[in-house]
């Protein structure tokens, strides 16, 4: 692979990963960026697109956290029942995940977000 393709695809990364820690910053999920923008643009199975989430997912949601806790926009009451459950989740979702193809596993993400965007368009909000 030649420098300037190698550079290109580095400035990429970089522009997904941007965009992605801006979404994720807010709160929305970095990953919902993240995950099509590898499986489309770098060319990477689902597996490998979702697991690169999980890593990127680490040190993007401390930064967040940290300054949501600062501003005080935690409410811990909610969050430990939520976040006990969630490890849970993960460890049996990713037990299961290993064992479909990436091509299933890219449908089923595509369904989610599919439900999500309906559901976010059709949600009555409370303006404050």
């Amino acid at each position: 692979m030649d420098v300037e393709v190698r550079m290109l695809t580095w400035l990429m990364f970089v522009f997904i990963g941007f965009l992605s820690g801006i979404i994720g910053g807010m709160g929305i999920g970095g990953g919902a960026v993240l995950i099509p923008a590898l499986t489309l643009f770098a060319k990477t199975e689902q597996h490998i697109s979702q697991s690169i989430n999980l890593i990127y997912f680490i040190p993007t949601a401390i930064i967040a956290l940290i300054i949501h806790i600062k501003n005080r926009k935690v409410d811990f009451k909610i969050a430990l029942p939520i976040i006990l459950s969630g490890v849970i989740g993960a460890v049996i979702g990713s037990a299961v995940a290993v064992n479909f193809s990436s091509n299933l596993l890219k449908k089923m993400f595509a369904f989610f977000l599919l439900i999500m965007g309906i559901y976010e368009m059709f949600r009555k909000t409370n303006t404050q």
